[in-house]
Formats: C-alpha cells, structure tokens, sequence
C-alpha cells in the first residue's frame, strides 16, 4: 500500500492543483536520451494529470529513444510520446519533470521555466528546492515506483501496458534488484508483475538489434583498458547515446573489476557513464568532479553518467578528452594512470617480416 509519505505528498498535491488554475496545457518532461523509468514515470504522472486533474498534458522527451529495449518498450505498449523539436514552448503553461530536475543539463526544459513539478530518485538540486511541488525520494530505486504509488493513492486503476511500463523500468533500473533498491520499490514490483504482460515484457527484453548495435560492442571490446579494479572503453562517434551506460554495465561483469567507465562521441558532445559494484560509493559526485565546469553529470551511488561539450564540435579533440577523463577518474580512485594497460581479447597476428 502507499506509504504515509505518499499519502501526505498526494494531499500537497491536490492542494497545489487546486489553488492552481486549470487553464493552460502541461507539458510533463522526461530527462534526454529517456530510458524506461523516465518513460514509465512520465506516462504515470500523464495519467494523473489527465484523469485526476482533469488537465490537458503532452508528454515529451529531448534527445532520442535510442536503446532497442527502449523503443520496443514505446512501441508494444503504445506510449505517445513528442519530441520537443515539434513542440511550441508558448503553447504550454504548466510543466513537471520526471526522472530529472532543472538546471541539470540532461533535460530540455529552458533555464528560465521553473517546473511546477519534479518527480525524482536523485539527489536533490539547488534549484529543485524553490520547485513548488518536488517528491525527491533518494532512498527509492526507480522514480517509477514513486509515481505508481501516487497512481495508487489517488485509487487509479493501473492499466496493463502501464504495468507492464513500471515493472519493466523498476526491474532494469534495479538491474533484477541487484542495485539500489528499497522495500518499496520491492513491494511495487510485487503488486505490479500479476497486472502486466508477460509475452510483451519478453518481446520488451529481447528485441532485435541493429548491426550497428553489435559494431558498437565490437568497437567497445576492442578498445578495453585496464588499472587496476578499473576497467574503461572509449568509443568513437555513436549513433545513439544509450549504448555508453549499456556498455558500462557490461563491463563492470568483467571479473575483478569494480569500476567501469565508458564514453562514446555523439553531436557535439562526448558522453559518460560510471559504473560501480561498491554499495558505499557516491559515482554522481564523483561524475560532477570529473566534468566540473565543462559539462553536466550526475547520477546514484553505484551509477552516474554525464557530458562535456567537445571544444567548437572539434571531433579530431575527443579521444585526447577521452583519456584526460580516463586519467582523471583513476586519480580520483587512487589509481596510477600511467599504469593503464589495453585488454588485449585475442592475440595480434604477427606481422610477416
């Protein structure tokens, strides 16, 4: 059942939206490069909006849906989601945020616009504190499991898609409950899993790949370096941004590593992602301290990810960049990076002499 904490936060809730004036659309954002707890959040708080409410919401995203599982996710189940490239900003009066908070750098929303809004599991952020409404729940595996328990308090009755929706995001953002999860996020799933779809959670975690998919992997594998406990892959331009954490998981199942980092070149940007198998660890701090200035980042304890803006678009500068950030994160872990060997998977041919 919904904890005391969610009770107190919908009764908040209703009264903001009661003082608020009903006119004027909302637009309810996801963070770039959404995965499934932002989309299964963000069609969660859609449906709140609409059904409870009685607001008028689109509900959008910047970036791309770029991980197979993820556009499978979109497309089984029916999600409408609009890219904010179509959108009018003047056309919204009213926004909310999900699986983000403003001024992160890894959503859309415009510095300006103070969201009315934030449904999130990360640390919380400066300017989410003069948010009128925030539910920032760290402890909390999955924003999802934050927003299904609102669903449940305002006594919505939970669709199958958007079960199938939650239960898929809590499960792939707890990686099966093997990281950062709370009872709660336990207990949601638990409720949730008799009301989905299992063949369309199968077909959800099992699409087909793109060849381009297995020429990442390739070119990711390729390039492996290791010092120490840390093992790192630096990858070249990327179709999609969404490859760089999957990569980072992957590594991390490398035995005798407890840190990974991957990066790949995507527009103008270099992308990040920091894994971890230490529960004590703060990998979001860790991120911000890598990128300082030059980019944005963020993440949990045991998984982070971020950008740095590539000086001028200047592609011929990012794998210097990469291996600065390389050199930095082994520092920062009491690592020698001079000492930073390549994986070699299989033995070089021998050159004929």
């Amino acid at each position: 059942m919904p904890t005391e904490a969610t009770r107190r936060g919908f009764a908040l809730l209703q009264e903001l939206m009661a003082r608020r004036s009903s006119a004027g659309r909302w637009l309810v954002l996801t963070h770039d490069n959404p995965d499934p707890d932002a989309i299964s959040a963000a069609a969660g708080l859609t449906q709140l909006l609409r059904s409870v409410f009685k607001r008028q919401v689109t509900t959008a995203y910047g970036g791309i849906v770029g991980r197979a599982e993820n556009r499978e996710m979109v497309r089984v189940l029916g999600f409408r989601l609009s890219h904010v490239r179509h959108l009018n900003w003047k056309h919204y009066k009213h926004f909310a945020l999900v699986d983000t908070q403003p001024t992160t750098g890894n959503n859309q929303l415009p510095d300006s616009l103070v969201p009315t809004i934030v449904f999130d599991h990360h640390p919380i952020r400066r300017a989410t504190r003069s948010v009128p409404f925030a539910e920032i729940r760290t402890d909390y595996g999955a924003t999802a499991t934050i927003v299904a328990e609102y669903l449940e308090e305002a006594g919505l009755v939970v669709s199958k898609a958007a079960a199938t929706a939650l239960v898929y995001a809590i499960r792939s953002e707890t990686q099966d409950f093997g990281r950062e999860y709370s009872p709660a996020d336990r207990e949601m799933f638990d409720r949730l899993y008799p009301l989905s779809d299992s063949r369309a959670l199968s077909r959800i975690q099992l699409p087909r790949l793109p060849l381009n998919y297995f020429r990442n992997l390739h070119e990711g594998l390729e390039n492996l370096e290791t010092v120490s406990t840390l093992v790192v892959s630096h990858l070249g331009t990327i179709d999609q941004p969404d490859i760089v954490p999957e990569i980072a998981d992957l590594l991390l199942r490398l035995e005798g590593k407890t840190w990974s980092l991957c990066t790949g070149v995507h527009g103008d940007r270099i992308y990040l992602s920091i894994r971890t198998t230490n529960p004590r660890a703060d990998a979001g701090r860790l991120m911000r301290r890598l990128l300082g200035r030059r980019g944005k980042g963020g993440g949990h304890g045991m998984m982070a990810g971020g950008w740095i803006e590539l000086p001028e678009g200047d592609l011929t500068q990012a794998r210097g960049l990469q291996d600065a950030l390389t050199g930095r994160l082994a520092k920062a872990l009491k690592k020698n990076p001079q000492r930073l060997a390549r994986i070699e998977l299989a033995p070089r041919p021998v050159e004929p002499s």
